[in-house]
């Protein structure tokens, strides 16, 4: 059966349109979330607060209690908003740059020391508070919507390698934050519902085992797989990306993405929605936490601090580290192109953490006493503090570092290969 969505166009280029769209979305996102933050220190804070957690729908899960806005940004919108970051990987892994070992070495154990260094350092910094510690994870995770639009606004003194290379990062470092979230942040399980959702993907393996590219059948199972985890105790938005990994792809390795591969199709329909819409909300509605009066004591409190370091040093340290000595090791090739300081700048950015933090931050501090929304709080406050640090000294670095000897000559040997591989078009077209 043939995959239909929409008059039939002409091929996109995924990483290409995946750029233009994380790039815009990205800037969007920062003014929700600065919205956010003007809404919740002024007089308007309370009304706020209020039509977010305002019961609006029905119990779906007895854990959860009545569905509020705040419930179905987080559990619905996010799960769809997950959902393109399982796209994203299975295409990256299956069709994409992380289709061959040899180009998964340097992203993979980036990605690995930079979730880890934050992480430990997260829990030096806060080892005299046990209750505190499970938001370890919370500087794990690298906003991409944000880094990459960062890189935007350098233009061409980013060279290409550098933009692949943080695409890479950011999306294995996704898989990582995904099985975080899968097997830490799971506090009780419901067998029953757990076993509906196994046999829900089991449907889904064998129907996309028969060759069927249907995509509204696909849909509807994805909707029955989201209700059957939210029943389960797993967090609803796993479903999203165990939905993901069912989706045929047709790969076209060399050449544009398929027409028909239904992957390719749902990747490029779902992607403006999500940059535009679905992680604004989310910035909207969990970035308004009210900071007047605080004093310098609070911002370098336990918490803050330990995520705020994460971030910004935590990051840096592990990615940075990672690489140099991957290429020392003579395990993976220097970036083409790419200067040592223009590395370090990049690791750096990756310390931008912003959605995928705070949604981690919403999980590691459950429940609606007033402690738990204080940590809420404070964890946004250092989530802030670390990414905008990341953000301010990764740009001042890219932008002033010297572009390497070879820059000129690597940047058009890269656009040939992007050409011939037909997997992007310029990334230097990518919006300024």
């Amino acid at each position: 059966m043939n995959a239909s969505i929409g008059p039939e166009t002409k091929p996109r280029f995924a990483l290409r349109n995946f750029l233009r769209s994380e790039s815009g979305g990205g800037a969007l996102l920062i003014l929700a979330a600065s919205l956010a933050m003007v809404i919740a220190n002024s007089d308007l804070a309370g009304l706020y607060h209020h039509l977010l957690h305002q019961p609006l729908g029905p119990v779906l899960s007895d854990k959860l209690g009545p569905m509020t806005l705040h419930l179905w940004i987080n559990d619905g919108l996010m799960a769809i908003f997950f959902f393109l970051v399982g796209l994203e990987i299975k295409r990256e892994w299956v069709d994409g740059r992380l289709s061959v070992w040899e180009k998964r070495i340097l992203p993979i154990l980036a990605a690995a020391a930079g979730m880890a260094v934050p992480a430990l350092l997260f829990l030096f910094i806060t080892r005299d508070s046990p209750a505190l510690q499970s938001g370890w994870a919370i500087p794990a995770a690298t906003d991409i919507a944000f880094a990459v639009g960062v890189l935007a606004l350098l233009g061409a003194r980013a060279p290409t390698s550098l933009k692949l290379f943080l695409v890479t990062v950011a999306i294995v470092d996704d898989m990582g934050a995904v099985a975080i979230i899968a097997l830490v942040y799971t506090a009780s399980l419901n067998y029953i519902g757990l076993a509906a959702a196994a046999a829900i993907l089991g449907v889904m393996a064998a129907v996309n085992r028969a060759g069927v590219r249907n995509i509204p059948v696909y849909l509807a199972l994805s909707l029955l797989l989201w209700f059957a985890v939210l029943q389960s105790g797993v967090h609803a938005t796993i479903a999203g990306v165990a939905a993901a990994m069912m989706i045929p792809i047709i790969p076209t390795p060399g050449a544009p993405d398929a027409k028909d591969s239904p992957l390719h199709i749902l990747e490029h329909a779902i992607h403006p929605w999500s940059a535009y819409l679905i992680i604004p909300i989310f910035g909207f509605a969990n970035a308004g936490v009210a900071v007047t009066g605080i004093g310098m004591a609070a911002l370098f409190a336990p918490l803050p601090l330990g995520i705020a370091m994460g971030l910004f040093l935590g990051k840096q340290i592990g990615i940075f580290g990672a690489v140099w000595l991957a290429v020392r090791s003579g395990l993976s090739a220097k970036l083409r192109g790419a200067s040592w300081l223009q590395l370090y700048g990049v690791a750096i950015l990756c310390g931008i953490g912003f959605t995928m933090s705070l949604f981690i931050g919403e999980l590691a501090f459950p429940g609606k006493d007033e402690a738990a929304q204080m940590m809420r709080d404070q964890a946004k406050i250092g989530i802030l503090m670390g990414s905008c640090l990341s953000a301010l000294c990764g740009y001042l670095i890219l932008r002033f570092a010297p572009l390497s000897a070879d820059h000129d000559q690597s940047e058009r040997e890269q656009a040939s290969e992007i050409a011939a591989d037909g997997d992007v078009a310029r990334l230097s077209d990518a919006p300024r």
